[in-house]
């Protein structure tokens, strides 16, 4: 009989130093594993996609992110996902197949290998993206005072964390402060994809501006992610690139970075923010 997936939690070991004496004592870690994402049409076989690190978890709401975030396919182009039954046996688990409603064209030219901490961006420029995502429009706003109290929100859903202090988390909440969706993982993306790919396989009624919620710094990438999926705001605790206030401010997407103790700094399109609240 095979065994289930890996755990998110993974049991090992350690030699702690302590002045003046070491002790050997059990610690918990983030388990890493590879997972292979596949794509099949009507009548086709499984095509390999991606590789990428990831926590073990979620992997059907992370394949279907990734391939809605990465432009692949369509939130309606999605029948179904499920472990690969024709992986090697070792690899049963950590290979997940897209069946899709309509057949699988491979993209030319595009580089799918990720690794758990930078993630992939597969487009060749903003102006590539900007062809497939048309610009935001605000239908909506959040109030400042609730703004900065986002990340202690997604903070309070973090359960592996806490475990383990080795992991991203991802999460969308509404404008009110209301928690739609968190996940976690080893890499920044991947809890993207997989918030985003849960909002795919189970789409939630109500509200129409969203904000995606990160416990760490912003790359382009994740504005990327955020505006294919409609989401106008992006908050993180820590520093957005140059590259990513670009793509937030053509793209328009609402850039609040350094979100801590109360404060911000908004990068773009502030409309979305009722400051004097």
């Amino acid at each position: 009989m095979l065994s289930r997936p890996e755990p998110p939690v993974t049991s090992v070991r350690v030699t702690a130093v302590r002045p003046g004496r070491h002790l050997e004592l059990p610690e918990h870690l983030a388990t890493e594993e590879p997972l292979e994402i596949r794509a099949a049409g009507p009548r086709q076989g499984p095509s390999a996609v991606a590789v990428t690190m990831r926590t073990p978890g979620h992997d059907f709401e992370l394949a279907a992110g990734f391939l809605v975030t990465e432009g692949l396919v369509g939130p309606t182009g999605i029948a179904a996902v499920g472990y690969c039954a024709t992986a090697e046996p070792e690899q049963r688990w950590n290979t997940v197949t897209v069946s899709l409603r309509h057949p699988w064209v491979p993209p030319p030219e595009r580089r799918f290998l990720t690794t758990s901490s930078c993630g992939v961006c597969g487009k060749a420029s903003i102006d590539q993206v900007e062809l497939s995502c048309p610009v935001l429009r605000p239908s909506g706003t959040i109030d400042a005072s609730m703004l900065v109290s986002l990340p202690d929100r997604l903070r309070r859903h973090q359960r592996v964390f806490d475990r383990t202090g080795g992991l991203h988390a991802a999460g969308v909440f509404g404008m009110g402060g209301d928690v739609v969706v968190v996940h976690e993982d080893v890499g920044r993306h991947n809890a993207v994809d997989k918030v985003i790919g849960d909002l795919v396989l189970r789409p939630r009624t109500g509200g129409d501006e969203r904000a995606l919620v990160l416990s760490g710094r912003v790359s382009f990438e994740i504005v990327q992610k955020a505006a294919i999926a409609g989401l106008g705001l992006v908050v993180a605790v820590s520093a957005p690139t140059s590259l990513a206030v670009s793509a937030a401010t053509r793209l328009g997407v609402t850039l609040a970075g350094f979100v801590r103790g109360g404060r911000c700094n908004l990068y773009s399109h502030p409309e979305r923010v009722a400051l004097d609240r």
